[in-house]
């Protein structure tokens, strides 16, 4: 399992927290086939398909450290948080930790959290519980969140509270940590968001890289890998299915058959690597 590359002037560090089954593959993809399934059964499993035709997902966050920052994208699950799936709920491991130290990293050397959206598998570790408070996991960090996705979270929350506003997003607000940007965001010469709407309103993903998109981080752009081989296949809980399946494949044309390292949140081996064609879709090929 490859943890580290080396692109231009930039390192990217995978930090995983869990690997863990999800949901079974029709009820992640709807549109899903019997006969699409079986055709590609074999190089599903074992990794991204498991027993009983169960997806699994990977949780991690990508560290890309430029000339310039530490960036860390996309924070998981976390600590000591109230969430509804028994796996996410209440954990107490050190894992995350263990992983961002055998990066040779500690909390206080990320410069920025960039959130591809505010889903609380890609927010859990903004925050820790400290003496009984939610405190900024980062301290020296300033959080980037997309103006319309927090927006919809803080309606969503306004209409119903719910755990994950309360522990991993009003803290950092509270605590004026907090970059609220919009889709023409950039960070430096480095540094860029590219909007990828679909799965939420203000879903984004990001680009790294002077002076082309060296590394790409899709965020839940793609939860599995067969949504590459065939984009129109959306998640049964993307906000937008129809807009989902054509920014995907949009945003896999845009990157296939280049140098680009696309770095996915949820996939398990293989992760990260490069783009290519296979038929009318695509696949994810390592990264040498």
């Amino acid at each position: 399992m490859r943890l580290n590359f080396s692109i231009g002037d930039m390192t990217v560090h995978r930090i995983v927290e869990m690997e863990s089954p999800f949901l079974p593959a029709f009820e992640m993809l709807p549109g899903l086939t019997q006969e699409v399934l079986d055709a590609n059964r074999d190089w599903l499993q074992p990794h991204s398909l498991g027993p009983g035709d169960v997806f699994s997902l990977c949780y991690q966050s990508y560290i890309v450290r430029t000339p310039h920052h530490t960036i860390l994208v996309d924070s998981c699950l976390g600590n000591d948080k109230q969430r509804g799936r028994p796996e996410w709920h209440l954990k107490t491991d050190d894992t995350y930790m263990r992983a961002l130290a055998a990066a040779g990293l500690t909390v206080e050397d990320i410069d920025y959290v960039m959130c591809t959206h505010l889903h609380d598998d890609h927010v859990g570790w903004n925050t820790r519980l400290v003496n009984g408070e939610w405190v900024p996991t980062f301290p020296n960090a300033r959080y980037v969140f997309s103006e319309r996705e927090l927006a919809t979270a803080q309606a969503a929350n306004e209409r119903s509270p719910y755990a994950g506003y309360t522990d991993s997003l009003l803290p950092i607000l509270r605590a004026g940590r907090t970059e609220i940007v919009g889709d023409d965001y950039q960070l430096g010469d480095h540094v860029r968001i590219l909007p990828t709407p679909g799965h939420t309103d203000g879903h984004v993903s990001f680009g790294f890289g002077k002076k082309r998109d060296e590394v790409v981080m899709t965020g839940d752009l793609i939860h599995v890998p067969l949504q590459m081989r065939y984009p129109e296949l959306s998640f049964a809980r993307d906000k937008d299915p129809v807009l989902a399946a054509t920014t995907r494949r949009s945003f896999l044309e845009r990157y296939c058959d280049t140098p680009t390292l696309c770095c996915t949140a949820h996939f398990p081996t293989l992760s990260a690597g490069r783009i290519s064609r296979w038929g009318a879709g695509y696949r994810l090929q390592s990264f040498d």
